[in-house]
């Protein structure tokens, strides 16, 4: 419980205290984004751990060898030491050919392990269908399989070893057009998190360091207009590094973001909690089944052992008080004000989730 609360804290005191970001670490220069690579591809070398001879599997390891002039039928292939597997990968912006980039590998099929595998030419495709990157390479997992056979089938597993990476692995084949720094009269900045004050606090902090060039457009948005002293094409990219320099204040939305799953409670400093009575405990109800053995007295000529059951029905109810919860402007009180209701972290979801439900919390509730 004391690590729940801690952590509420820490989040409030990180909030309140949180210095200026700088453009670079809360926006992005349009134009400049990742892609998104995928490539369909098969992976070879496997201890026997590939995929249990699916038609689909053959016929991947026959089209490759039929590129190497080979005509081989789909019923003469083993396929238990190759798996077939999907490739994806992100391509920075600005990356020029001959470039590497990292790519991650997963098995499609019913592999048991890439361990030790070596992963063929596969060629990466964008949404427009355009190859932009070829992944080969030696599989990197982050994890471990093994077993025995017989009756025990004992195993032991770490992680997950049907998913690897290739450091390195794909070379770039094609360039991403950009056109950023070639924009001679202007340049949009969006936010990552897009926010109407964010927005005005970044267009007030450019116009304070450069003399009113900039605007916010909307919530996501500030157009920047480039001052004349930056208009030459080669005077941009140092003009773009102050942009990303300068730095704002971002403002944040009061959320209040609970996992249900792991009974983790994260909340930002501005929720507030208003005037309002809360009580909470727990109705334990427990009912136990018992076999008891009935048999007659010693030395008597009558009677047999018989078995019955017996049930026990037992209730308990923990003691809850009411507690009023004042107006409580601070994460901190809030969670110590929980605290006092000798809140477990997952009744503290329900509290939060009915005070949500009240209308006593003014804050987003973010369920996960």
């Amino acid at each position: 419980m004391r690590k729940l609360i801690t952590l509420l804290i820490l989040c409030a005191l990180t909030l309140e205290h949180a210095a200026a970001a700088r453009i670079k670490d809360i926006a992005r220069i349009q134009g400049s984004r990742q892609n998104q690579l995928i490539g369909y591809g098969v992976v070879v070398g496997l201890a026997g751990t590939g995929d249990s001879n699916p038609n689909v599997t053959l016929q991947s390891v026959a089209n490759f060898l039929n590129r190497f002039g080979l005509t081989v039928s789909i019923s003469d292939i083993k396929a238990n030491n190759a798996a077939i597997v999907m490739v994806t990968a992100d391509l920075p912006p600005y990356l020029r050919q001959g470039a590497r980039i990292d790519v991650n590998v997963a098995s499609v099929a019913d592999s048991k392990n890439l361990q030790g595998g070596v992963l063929l030419q596969t060629p990466l495709v964008a949404a427009d269908g355009q190859v932009y990157a070829v992944a080969q390479g030696a599989l990197v997992l982050g994890g471990f399989g093994g077993g025995t056979g017989g009756a025990g089938g004992a195993s032991i597993q770490k992680n997950h070893p049907t998913v690897a990476q290739i450091s390195g692995g794909a070379l770039v084949e094609r360039e991403v057009p950009s056109d950023v720094v070639t924009q001679v009269s202007t340049i949009d900045i969006s936010l990552s998190e897009p926010d109407f004050t964010t927005a005005s606090r970044m267009a007030d902090s450019l116009n304070h360091h450069f003399t009113t060039i900039a605007m916010a457009v909307d919530s996501g948005t500030v157009r920047v207009h480039v001052p004349p002293d930056f208009l030459d094409p080669s005077k941009q990219v140092n003009f773009i590094s102050q942009l990303e320099n300068v730095e704002t204040e971002p403002d944040t939305t009061t959320k209040v973001v609970v996992n249900e799953r792991t009974g983790t409670i994260v909340a930002n400093s501005r929720i507030r909690v208003s005037s309002v009575a809360v009580a909470h405990g727990n109705l334990t109800i427990s009912i136990v089944s018992s076999e008891q053995v009935s048999q007659p007295s010693p030395f008597s000529n009558t009677g047999t052992t018989a078995t019955t059951t017996s049930t026990t029905t037992g209730v308990k109810e923990e003691k809850s008080s009411l507690v009023v919860l004042q107006d409580l402007p601070t994460v901190d009180r809030v969670a110590a004000a929980l605290n006092a209701l000798g809140a477990t972290p997952r009744d503290m979801i329900s509290i939060f989730e009915a005070l949500k439900q009240a209308g006593a919390l003014q804050a987003d509730l973010v369920i996960r």
